[in-house]
């Protein structure tokens, strides 16, 4: 294992893959690494681990690694940007292996993923840049999901979610990877999906299977996903407002808290200006859409006292965080230009394509 990338053979087969993982060295990593080495099938040629904590620490990685691994294993330096920066140090460190495997550091690869892969790669027409998995959220037999619980089984149905995504090298080569304006594990899997389509590349759906376990999270995590708002502000600016509709992304309830949260702001202002009437009328809607949000949190969910509790409080907080954090997009992506791609068109045309394999755009 080292630290920096191995000097690239002269030649890969066309369906060599190598595989990405970036970490902040969470334990869930080692059931990873442990399920891939587990796991049937062709071997990946390289296993590129990108350590994004700003203290990263090689031997700690290094100890997570199976023995069957360790010899295709390197570990680069992520700095701390987030995932989608982190990724694109992963692949361009792979070397020219056509395949790049993203999986995330939390996710659990079947025991027959690297045969299940393997079909998805075999598969794929020349034109093919990037192939999905299927994504599994375990959640609890005996009882209804949490709130928490249900926002990650969402990850089951998301449509080109990097948990586990296999990309053409050629394609991500030929869009520039991922946007590293995008920080957070949100929105930099679909921005980047959207540039390959529009590039002139398709996206497949795989066979192979990935288990996704819900991570233990605190009463505030839903308050704290609010960020992702400001995200949904870069790519409406990238890619227009048809965006959600092609990339299968639901709206949420931005209108709604932006509602409720003008609502309980012009009350506020209505009491101080001493107009009582107009006070009580403007806290009264914000008491009905805090309920109302509230009630559709809680009705689906165990309804367990500590649920009922974090459900009543985080929905008085939300609204107010998600507009802040629009709005703070609307500050921070202001000047952000709409997306270029190098097409529409043809992808590259592999020299061993066949005539039938051509589709035209």
């Amino acid at each position: 294992m080292s630290d920096a990338a191995p000097s690239a053979p002269a030649a890969y087969a066309d369906d060599a893959y190598a595989v990405v993982i970036p970490t902040l060295g969470r334990p869930s990593l080692t059931a990873c690494l442990r399920a891939l080495a587990r796991s049937g099938g062709p071997r990946p040629v390289r296993l590129v681990l990108v350590d994004d904590r700003p203290d990263a620490a090689v031997a700690e990685l290094a100890a997570a690694v199976p023995e069957q691994l360790r010899a295709l294993t390197t570990v680069v330096r992520g700095g701390a940007r987030g995932p989608a920066a982190a990724r694109n140090a992963g692949w361009r460190a792979a070397g020219g292996v056509p395949w790049i495997v993203f999986l995330d550091d939390d996710v659990v690869p079947s025991a027959s993923w690297g045969e299940d892969l393997a079909l998805d790669l075999a598969g794929a027409a020349y034109r093919t840049g990037a192939v999905t998995a299927r994504i599994d959220v375990p959640l609890p037999p005996d009882r209804r999901p949490t709130d928490w619980e249900r926002n990650t089984a969402g990850l089951a149905t998301a449509r080109w979610i990097t948990a586990d995504m296999a990309y053409r090298r050629a394609a991500l080569e030929a869009v520039g990877g991922f946007d590293e304006r995008f920080r957070r594990a949100f929105r930099e899997d679909a921005e980047l999906a959207l540039r390959i389509l529009a590039a002139g590349w398709t996206v497949t759906a795989g066979c192979r299977r990935t288990t996704h376990p819900v991570r233990p999270a605190g009463r505030w995590v839903s308050v704290r996903l609010q960020a992702g708002n400001a995200d949904d502000v870069l790519m409406t600016r990238l890619h227009g407002r048809t965006w959600w509709r092609r990339a299968g992304a639901p709206r949420g309830r931005l209108p709604r808290h932006l509602a409720v949260t003008g609502a309980a702001v012009t009350g506020l202002a209505c009491a101080a200006l001493g107009r009582r009437r107009a006070a009580a009328a403007c806290a009264g809607l914000w008491l009905a859409g805090t309920a109302e949000f509230a009630l559709a949190r809680t009705v689906p969910g165990p309804r367990t006292r500590d649920e009922v509790a974090t459900m009543a409080l985080t929905s008085v907080a939300i609204p107010p965080a998600a507009v802040w954090h629009w709005l703070r997009g609307q500050l921070v992506h202001r000047g952000a230009l709409p997306v270029t791609v190098p097409g529409p068109g043809e992808p590259p045309r592999h020299p061993r394509a066949r005539d039938w394999e051509r589709v035209p755009s």
